[in-house]
């Protein structure tokens, strides 16, 4: 026999049949209660083991290859307040949708409530927030056991990337030794082959299936479609893997809606939008006053003649951008939300039907189906005028933009956004911070047909575990990695850097230190002094270069505050050039130049925040304007 006692023997039939389930990476935190999982990885050639010293900063990692690679990457960990450190991760990935093993090591049995040292109850520890979960038995040595340790293990991988993707928890107990110390007569010679060795493939082999309407609601539904004279398909951040562009394009091209796409969504960049209507500036001119205000569908034009849709198809979790799920809500129209699990998915409470439907395969049917689609010809041309006349006033190149709303001058945080993104390699791999660089990509960066990933962390949107989601996205693609972060997130997963080098993963890091929380000056509370800079902008007065020394990335610096521009040209819109110019050439630099990177964007929030203000009224004159002159 290999298994010199039951715990090793038990480690190893678990770690078999997490690869027999096709997982090729683990991320483990160092342990001693651990031990035999940790060991039995390590020693698994078809495993990649992934060391993390804080489990905070592992789970996300985890996390964040999930996101990118669409498979789930187990957790490893010892008992007590490690297994607590995964939490935050956890409920971002059950919100989220993204797959995520966490196997947390644990005392024995009747250690618990005993007062034993690092011994608590981790039954049930992330609650309702996993898809599975179970306290395994204590390891034993005999056919029954090990046929029910595979079989659960293969249920958990299975749980974990199934139609309603998310978290499972399996937590493990082990007594001593943990070590593989050979212990007489522990584990019996007369084992059968498929209890110790596991079977040709995984012990149980899981067939998976996408909901889908039988083939009278797909007729009722795609009926609807064809029906509708203005019809839109939004779709918001997609679960991992995706949501398959081509199939989307075809739904537009058969009914002649145009897609809303967020930036998460997988749909707003890449070769699709050279021939699919995708539009991507909608945050900057839709409102909630734009709509017809609640009048009924087909019947309603917004204020200034803007046509309201008649039916709406969402995609996808909840839009990053509120004032798309405002205007949405307010325009009255039949709006079907389909959600591969059966979730309600919609804030709002608008929505009037929910199809439970994978939504590549939906809407791939549904193009065979549609019976050439929009009554309106004007429809598709209202979308795409609209985004042109934002994107012309975004970047000061306003002279044809009606009623004279042309150029609104000054640097603001989304120009580095749209610098950075214009700087990107392709393919390229975008992860993008809460709470403004979201919101600046979705404003700010349009539909391109450059091969880029765009991810985020929308499903509690906290700016906790970026850098490591981020590292880990990056180590499951050969994708060049950019980073856009905001100070306060970076700060609060500094350590997460320690990734780059224990886990050799590349990185450029667009650190947006704007002094604070930045996104606190959208909110009421900003005209309430004090306590609103203590309390919520919560200044710092840090800058960054000791971290990138510390993690060995090279470091720029550029100031891009109000102050420091004075030089740079003869106006404001010059100098905002020149400095997006600035942060575009070191992005460029840092895609060129081997290693990590760590430059440092000094913004002044409150200015860039005024800024914002000024171009979206800007925004909404010229869109308004536009749409009353047609």
């Amino acid at each position: 026999m290999t298994a010199p006692n039951r715990n090793v023997l038990w480690a190893n039939a678990l770690v078999d049949e997490l690869v027999a389930a096709g997982v090729d990476a683990v991320v483990a935190s160092p342990g001693s209660r651990s031990t035999p999982l940790t060991v039995a990885a390590a020693g698994h050639e078809e495993l990649r083991v992934f060391s993390q010293l804080d489990e905070r900063a592992a789970a996300y990692f985890a996390l964040g290859r999930a996101r990118r690679t669409g498979r789930v990457t187990p957790l490893i960990c010892t008992s007590g307040t490690a297994a607590a450190n995964y939490h935050p991760a956890v409920m971002e990935a059950s919100e989220a949708r993204v797959p995520l093993l966490a196997l947390t090591a644990d005392r024995p049995p009747e250690l618990r409530d005993s007062g034993a040292n690092q011994t608590t109850d981790q039954e049930k520890l992330y609650g309702d927030a996993v898809r599975f979960y179970k306290d395994l038995p204590e390891p034993a040595a005999n056919d029954r056991a090990l046929r029910s340790l595979r079989t659960t293990v293969a249920r958990a991988v299975s749980t974990a990337e199934g139609a309603d993707k998310g978290p499972v928890h399996l937590n493990v107990p082990f007594k001593k030794p943990l070590e593989p110390t050979p212990v007489p007569g522990d584990v019996p010679e007369d084992l059968p082959e498929a209890a110790e060795r596991g079977r040709d493939g995984p012990y149980v082999d899981v067939t998976g299936g996408a909901p889908e309407p039988g083939d009278d609601e797909l007729r009722a539904l795609a009926d609807k479609l064809s029906d509708a004279d203005r019809g839109l398909i939004v779709a918001g951040p997609a679960d991992p893997p995706g949501i398959d562009p081509e199939a989307v394009t075809a739904l537009a091209h058969a009914s002649g809606f145009p897609v809303l796409a967020d930036p998460l969504s997988g749909l707003r960049y890449g070769g699709h939008t050279r021939v699919a209507p995708v539009i991507g500036g909608y945050d900057a001119y839709l409102s909630a006053d734009l709509a017809g205000g609640g009048t009924e569908a087909g019947e309603a034009d917004g204020p200034d003649g803007w046509a309201d849709p008649d039916l709406v198809l969402r995609l996808g979790a909840s839009p990053t951008s509120k004032r798309l799920r405002k205007y949405l809500a307010g325009t009255g129209a039949d709006q079907y939300q389909v959600d591969p699990a059966g979730g309600w998915r919609e804030a709002e409470f608008a929505a009037t039907d929910l199809v439970v439907a994978e939504p590549s395969r939906l809407c791939a049917r549904l193009s065979r189906l549609a019976r050439g689609g929009s009554g309106d010809p004007d429809w598709r041309a209202q979308w795409e005028e609209a985004d042109r006349v934002a994107e012309a006033v975004h970047t000061r190149e306003g002279d044809d933009v009606p009623n004279g709303a042309g150029s609104e001058r000054g640097f603001h945080e989304g120009d580095a956004l749209r610098a950075v993104a214009d700087a990107l390699p392709d393919p390229a791999t975008l992860f993008v911070s809460n709470s403004m660089p979201v919101r600046d990509l979705d404003r700010f960066v349009g539909p391109t047909t450059a091969n880029v990933t765009a991810l985020g962390n929308r499903g509690v949107s906290g700016i906790d575990g970026i850098v490591s989601s981020a590292l880990g996205a990056g180590s499951g693609t050969t994708d060049d990695l950019t980073l856009v972060v905001g100070d306060l997130a970076l700060y609060h997963d500094s350590n997460g850097l320690l990734a780059v080098e224990r886990c050799d993963v590349d990185v450029t890091v667009v650190a947006i230190n704007n002094d604070g929380g930045g996104i606190f000056h959208k909110l009421p509370i900003e005209s309430f002094e004090p306590p609103f800079s203590e309390s919520f902008k919560t200044p710092h007065g840090m800058e960054f270069e000791p971290l990138a020394e510390l993690h060995g990335l090279e470091y720029a610096r550029i100031d891009a505050r109000p102050d420091a521009l004075a030089d740079r040209g003869e106006t404001p819109a010059e100098r905002a050039e020149a400095v997006a110019d600035e942060v575009g050439e070191a992005v460029s630099r840092a895609h060129e130049a081997p290693g990590s990177h760590l430059i440092e964007v000094a913004t002044d929030a409150e200015a860039s925040h005024r800024t914002r203000e000024r171009l979206a009224a800007a925004v909404e004159r010229a869109v308004r304007g536009n749409a009353g002159d047609e």
